[in-house]
């Protein structure tokens, strides 16, 4: 279902392959059920991380509107301001 409500909006593929799901083994045996995390720091755009899933789609909404420049703001250590940069 979401899946279909995310292919309405323009996106730019910017993640190559699929990221790992990863078991967290001790926090596992904690909590007595499996937990996983997703590997999104393993993406490749400026060291990867999640924030490049929401590149995806404003930048594919930037290019579709005719944009020819991206500008952000954050914090001096901004994943996101450092993955645009990448992405411009």
């Amino acid at each position: 279902m979401i899946k279909n409500q995310l292919a309405r909006f323009n996106r730019l593929d910017l993640i190559s392959a699929p990221t790992a799901l990863e078991k967290l083994e001790r926090l596992s045996l904690w909590a007595d059920r499996d937990i996983y995390i997703k590997r999104d720091d393993t993406t490749t755009l400026a060291l990867g991380g999640n924030k490049v899933r929401k590149l995806e789609y404003l930048a594919a909404d930037a290019l579709a509107q005719g944009a020819d420049t991206l500008i952000t703001a954050g914090a001096i250590q901004s994943n996101h301001v450092r993955q645009t940069a990448a992405l411009a």
